[in-house]
């Protein structure tokens, strides 16, 4: 007897959800709830390919350098606070203080400071991603099991042979989760800024679209970034997986036994 593939069984509650949906706003017509065919020809319209160059790239493009930037300072930052003590005394107050202010509250002040153009966008993103990042960082090393560092310190490893065949590996887990969460809020925030300042973008057009009563324009770029998200998800589980083959090999083989 076949099994259904995963991604099969993995469609039948959406494929459920918009049959649902398309017989419900059938039965009962509501301005603010079109049907799916309606919402399709309004997504051809705006998406395909109306404003790929004009709004969806350049939110790709904030989005992407923004978390790009935010996973080199987020690293590093995580790896001095993680691996000297002093620096982590010194400077953990005001990374927990700092975390604690919800970064949506900051986009006015940073665009009254960079205004509605990209900067202040890519000063969002990178702000808001890097907290994720360098907390796992931190995390990460100090999870690092202690038999090893002493295997490494009675074989007088170097210090940088000490970092790339300890520390890293044994943090790596938790690094990658933090920027697979990061990603996640870098998309949030993506959209969050262009919500509320900006005149081009995603988050912009949606707005507009709530701003002028145009249900099927919010709907529309509603599907949009579900895909999107779907897409960058599926693509960080994708190198998720290609960096932590070995780890998953080996939790498989502790669970097999």
């Amino acid at each position: 007897m076949m099994i259904p593939s995963r991604n099969f069984l993995g469609a039948l509650v959406p494929i459920a959800l918009i049959i649902v949906y398309a017989i419900w706003t059938t039965l009962s017509p509501n301005p603010f709830f079109p049907g799916p065919l309606t919402i399709l020809q309004k997504f051809r319209e705006l998406w395909l390919f109306d404003r790929v160059f004009s709004d969806v790239l350049p939110s790709l493009r904030n989005l992407l350098l923004g978390y790009a930037m935010a996973c080199v300072l987020g690293f590093a930052a995580g790896l001095a606070l993680g691996r000297l003590p002093l620096l982590r005394v010194l400077f953990s107050p005001l990374l927990d203080f700092a975390r604690s202010i919800p970064i949506i509250m900051l986009i006015p002040p940073f665009v009254l400071a960079l205004g509605i153009g990209d900067t202040s966008k890519l000063a969002i993103i990178t702000l808001g991603t890097f907290f994720p990042i360098a907390l796992a960082t931190i995390d990460g090393l100090k999870r690092t099991d202690p038999a090893l560092l002493d295997v490494s310190r009675s074989l007088r490893l170097p210090w940088w042979k000490e970092l790339t065949v300890v520390w890293l590996p044994s943090a790596a887990p938790s690094i990658v989760g933090g920027a697979q969460t990061g990603l996640q809020v870098a998309f949030i925030l993506m959209v969050a800024s262009e919500m509320l300042a900006a005149y081009r973008g995603l988050g912009f057009i949606t707005m507009q679209a709530q701003l002028t009563f145009d249900s099927e324009g919010v709907w529309a770029g509603i599907i949009l970034l579900a895909i999107l998200g779907f897409l960058l998800n599926a693509v960080s589980n994708a190198v998720r997986d290609r960096l932590l083959h070995w780890h998953i090999q080996s939790r498989a083989m502790a669970r097999s036994r």
